[in-house]
């Protein structure tokens, strides 16, 4: 069972994807929106921008998981987290299609290494039920966002 907080807090952090898939689908209340609190917070925008932080926060959880492996783990472990990170560096400069679209390819990718963490015994129990149930959000939502937008 994934614990109470870290599923709460989660959750609340997938509301930035959700709320920019919401802007992109609804171009009337985007526009609403972003004259009250700016472009830069609506629509795929708020989903690209976000993606990149949420993309290279999790380097450093991952690099934290790589600090309990040993021996050849601890190497690939430190090696593979900072992977992310590089990841939305490089491939979010583009327009908010192909940045959406690598930002789909970086959470999928992110998902993979939490599995190998996982299995190497680095993570919490409830670790991967947690990281599938965001990873599912925010690749849904950031969908909506290269699909209608």
């Amino acid at each position: 069972m994934i614990p109470r907080v870290p599923l709460l807090l989660g959750l609340a952090g997938t509301l930035p994807f959700i709320w920019g898939a919401i802007t992109t689908a609804l171009p009337d209340f985007a526009l609403a929106s972003a004259q009250m609190i700016g472009p830069r917070f609506v629509g795929p925008y708020v989903q690209l921008f976000y993606g990149a932080v949420i993309l290279s926060f999790m380097s450093g959880v991952l690099w934290g998981f790589a600090t309990k492996a040993e021996a050849n783990h601890a190497a690939t472990g430190y090696a593979l987290s900072v992977l992310p990170a590089l990841w939305a560096f490089f491939m979010t400069g583009g327009g908010p299609t192909s940045a959406g679209i690598y930002l789909i390819a970086g959470f999928a990718g992110l998902l993979a290494l939490d599995f190998m963490f996982s299995k190497w015994g680095l993570t919490p129990d409830w670790w991967m039920p947690l990281r599938i149930l965001l990873s599912a959000i925010v690749i849904i939502s950031l969908s909506i966002g290269v699909i209608l937008g």
